[in-house]
């Protein structure tokens, strides 16, 4: 990282971020192109979650290319000034580098599920057979993370 004085070197403060964020942005390769997606999201134990419709873009693009990078952010606000060029940005940042793999076992899917739905406040026991056996569910274990932060 460039600015070293702004890089989050502390995991827990790492793992703080990626819990406080309420969307991450899936980047994947489409061919020779990048394709970064908004995406709702679970993560325990250096892992992430993701569901999908059982076909689509994401999908095979996943299929082709397995390695991701995933961003997330919080408490992002401009930080305004007099002059238009020194205005800046506050916010804490992460991007974790992984490979995503599907799940196909129900009972690992109904776990990603649980864990996607404890993230945004929901009962993790109310997963339904019929979104275990409907879905997609994506894992990427998290290979290395980087944070940011600036403003604070």
């Amino acid at each position: 990282m460039r600015r070293k004085d702004k890089e989050i070197n502390d995991r827990a403060v790492i793992d703080s971020i990626i819990r406080s964020a309420r969307v991450c942005r899936l980047a994947m390769i489409d061919e020779d192109r990048p394709y970064v997606i908004p995406l709702s999201f679970g993560y325990t134990d250096n892992t992430l979650y993701f569901h999908s419709a059982q076909a689509g873009k994401k999908l095979e693009c996943l299929k082709k290319n397995s390695n991701v990078c995933v961003e997330f952010d919080i408490d992002v606000e401009p930080i305004r000034a007099d002059a238009a060029c020194k205005w800046s940005m506050r916010y804490r940042s992460v991007i974790a580098l992984g490979r995503a793999s599907f799940l196909h076992n129900p009972e690992d899917k109904r776990r990603a599920l649980a864990a996607i739905a404890e993230h945004y406040g929901h009962c993790q026991d109310d997963v339904p057979t019929d979104a275990v056996e409907s879905l997609a569910v994506i894992k990427v274990t998290v290979d290395g993370v980087t944070g940011k932060s600036s403003g604070f």
